[in-house]
């Protein structure tokens, strides 16, 4: 079983570990800061700068962070950003808590700068991650790695959250952040175990960065198969998704407190954690174009009633059906990629896919939270779920290439 040698593979099991706990306390962190900062501020638009403050930095980076990848030891790349990511933690902790007794202006300032810092480390986390999966397992193996490491940051979603969202209300939040601390600290630990060859290919010597670079976006535009998953993921993330909207949905609509905001944002993670594990069973993914079509349109259904209900229960379950739906998209995606790129680039186009995928949940913050200030939290999320379907009728007719696609 492909499975059993997976997880007999030492490496990439303390890989999984790093994407597991890194994972948990990133999501942990992200509901901290998001639950103070709109408690400070009780402005919906503060909720997007979120987003839009860390996806900046990580858009400014990606294309040179593709270029290390596929020129550096990744590896080396990967504890760079571990070492970045602690310290801009250890920075919302300080600021959070106030240890320094600034304003209320001040202080949400502090937390925006330390999440524009996360944001930098991210951007060149992404890109050196996604290639270094081949150094760690056979080809045959590709498709199955990336969905047990899908799988791994799912379930550390699911936890992360709620989990946070229960201590917030429960202990002070000094000692949230050092559960944060202490997840990233030992994802630190495993990435440091890792071993392998993770040296770049050789780089022919005429090539400059910039036609290196180049090179990786016409890769990623002249590949229709590639270009409309890429883009089908993004404009459904960046209109459909309604993460960033939570804390109003969980203190003013639903009225369910920190817990339920925990619970909220982990419904998706969990649909989308059992329904990878299930995924990660089948031997092959038939039609995975006409799949992707279908279940980016049944997420823009789920999110069009989510953004209707009145119902904390109700809300869970479209949140939960809406990242099931979700983790099938992301599948099919990641598979895409990893088969369709050669070795040699499949950093640079990690560095596109981070920036159509990646920083477009972080855009899609911003646009839901702008969307939420000019028109309503409501109307918000329901006209993105309607932008998604529109998008998906778009692309299956005149995207014929993802339509028809079969893997070999």
């Amino acid at each position: 079983m492909e499975h059993t040698s997976l997880f007999k593979n030492r490496y990439f099991t303390l890989f999984l570990g790093t994407r597991f706990f890194l994972t948990f306390g990133i999501q942990m962190q992200a509901i901290l800061v998001a639950w103070k900062i709109y408690n400070l501020s009780h402005d919906p638009l503060s909720l997007g700068l979120i987003g839009l403050t860390e996806a900046i930095p990580a858009l400014g980076v990606a294309l040179y962070a593709g270029h290390l990848a596929d020129s550096q030891n990744k590896k080396n790349i990967l504890i760079g950003c571990m070492i970045l990511l602690l310290l801009s933690s250890i920075g919302m902790q300080l600021f959070s808590t106030n240890i320094f007794e600034l304003d209320q202006a001040m202080q949400i300032q502090s937390l925006y700068f330390f999440v524009f810092v996360s944001g930098i480390a991210r951007g060149f986390y992404g890109p050196a991650s996604f290639s270094m999966i081949p150094a760690l397992v056979t080809k045959n193996q590709l498709v199955k790695a990336g969905t047990l490491q899908s799988t791994a940051w799912q379930i550390a979603a699911i936890i992360g959250p709620a989990l946070g969202g229960i201590l917030y209300s429960s202990i002070n939040l000094e000692h949230c952040f050092q559960m944060v601390l202490l997840m990233e600290g030992t994802a630190f630990i495993c990435l440091l175990n890792i071993k392998g060859d993770f040296k770049p290919a050789p780089i022919i010597e005429k090539e400059s960065m910039y036609k290196r670079l180049k090179d990786g976006v016409q890769f990623v535009f002249k590949h229709k198969v590639i270009l409309s998953a890429l883009s089908l993921d993004l404009f459904s993330v960046l209109f459909g998704g309604a993460t960033a909207l939570l804390p109003i949905f969980a203190n003013e609509i639903l009225a369910v407190g920190s817990t339920g905001l925990g619970i909220l944002k982990a419904a998706p993670s969990l649909g989308a954690a059992i329904t990878m594990i299930f995924m990660s069973f089948q031997a092959k993914i038939n039609n995975p174009g006409k799949k992707l079509l279908l279940v980016v349109g049944a997420f823009g259904l789920c999110m069009i009633a989510f953004g209707l209900s009145e119902s904390f229960y109700l809300s869970v379950c479209l949140l939960f059906l809406s990242g099931a739906f979700d983790s099938v998209s992301v599948v099919i995606r990641s598979a895409i990629i990893q088969t369709q790129t050669p070795a040699a680039m499949r950093g640079r186009v990690a560095a596109v896919n981070t920036m159509f995928i990646g920083s477009s949940n972080e855009i899609g913050a911003f646009e839901s939270g702008l969307a939420a200030k000019v028109f309503g939290t409501v109307p918000a999320v329901v006209g993105g779920g309607v932008i998604t379907l529109m998008v998906v009728g778009i692309t299956h007719v005149k995207a014929k290439a993802i339509r028809t696609f079969q893997f070999d």
